[in-house]
């Protein structure tokens, strides 16, 4: 493998999910995953035709590729009524299992007219699900948790951003950040981890769920870019310390994946492929990412698991 070739494999079946999945949809796209009992977990989000508001179905698969979707939804606008009127857009979840507590942290972004919040939500089962508490102030985006404490510490990626854009430091405005907390309510420490870099992401730069490796915490982003004919959005990785992962220590550099699929074109938001987390199969030595396409379906990519890790690392990490 050369520096620069990697590249993630599109399944044949894509898009796996998409409106023609679900009866009424307008789109059906941008998803947490994970595993439940041997079955590949998906929480899409799903646009209705005849209703303004999104909501989150769970969809689950014996093969990783065929899914059923509930036809109830599992998460809708909250009803808490601290956070119900923070909750008018219910979107772009990242699941991650903390095997400590044997339970799945849900952790999604909810817009609303003061600005993007952050929201903490749970299940232990895929049939109950519990909305927590507001974790970040506005503006906040793709918040994601890590999978186990570090240094006795809860850990939470994410990216602040501002709502003025100023061209002369809006990089530094749409990095990642590290922050951490003793009970998952109360947040510190925050750490810039890293900013845009580069030409497919220089516009901004947001994280998902990291996957632990031997070498460190993989880290799988999605970057934007801006052109005159709008934004791009394209999928890359980066690799932190696992002992301090506010360390950058591997950066694939270039993408691993940008829209070239005609489903990543035609749309609702078009040229975007968007992740929202992604499955380690480490027996299998595979990852296996699950990508919002387009605002509109849902495809499968793949690549072996520790090549991204040692393209990661051999370009080392982003000036």
């Amino acid at each position: 493998m050369k520096n620069n070739d990697f590249q993630l494999e599109r399944h044949p079946a894509n898009p796996i999910l998409g409106p023609h999945s679900m009866p009424g949809a307008d789109a059906v796209f941008n998803c947490g995953q994970t595993m439940y009992q041997g079955k590949t977990i998906l929480l899409v989000a799903v646009m209705l035709r005849n209703n303004p508001m999104p909501r989150m179905h769970v969809a689950e698969s014996e093969d990783g590729v065929n899914f059923t979707i509930r036809p109830e939804p599992f998460i809708t606008r909250s009803e808490l009524p601290h956070i119900s009127h923070l909750d008018q857009w219910p979107i772009d979840p990242r699941v991650t299992y903390f095997a400590e507590e044997d339970v799945y942290y849900i952790m999604r972004p909810g817009n609303s007219d003061v600005g993007c919040v952050a929201f903490l939500g749970k299940t232990k089962d895929w049939q109950h699900y519990e909305d927590i508490e507001v974790i970040a102030l506005p503006s906040n985006r793709v918040p994601c948790l890590f999978p186990e404490k570090v240094n006795g510490k809860y850990l939470r990626l994410d990216r602040p951003y501002s709502l003025v854009y100023d061209p002369h430091n809006h990089p530094q405005m749409s990095g990642i950040w590290l922050s951490e907390s003793p009970d998952l309510i109360h947040w510190g420490r925050h750490r810039v981890v890293l900013k845009p870099w580069t030409t497919w992401n220089y516009t901004k730069i947001g994280p998902t769920p990291p996957i632990k490796t031997r070498q460190g915490w993989l880290e799988i982003i999605h970057g934007v870019s801006q052109s005159c004919s709008g934004q791009r959005y394209c999928i890359g990785a980066i690799l932190l310390d696992l002992n301090d992962p506010s360390k950058v220590i591997g950066n694939s550099q270039g993408y691993l994946m940008c829209p070239k699929a005609d489903y990543e074109f035609m749309g609702r938001v078009p040229n975007v492929v968007f992740p929202c987390g992604a499955i380690a199969d480490y027996e299998q030595d595979r990852l296996r990412i699950y990508y919002g396409a387009a605002d509109t379906s849902i495809g499968l990519a793949t690549g072996c698991l520790s090549e991204i890790v040692e393209l990661c690392l051999r370009q080392g990490a982003a000036i």
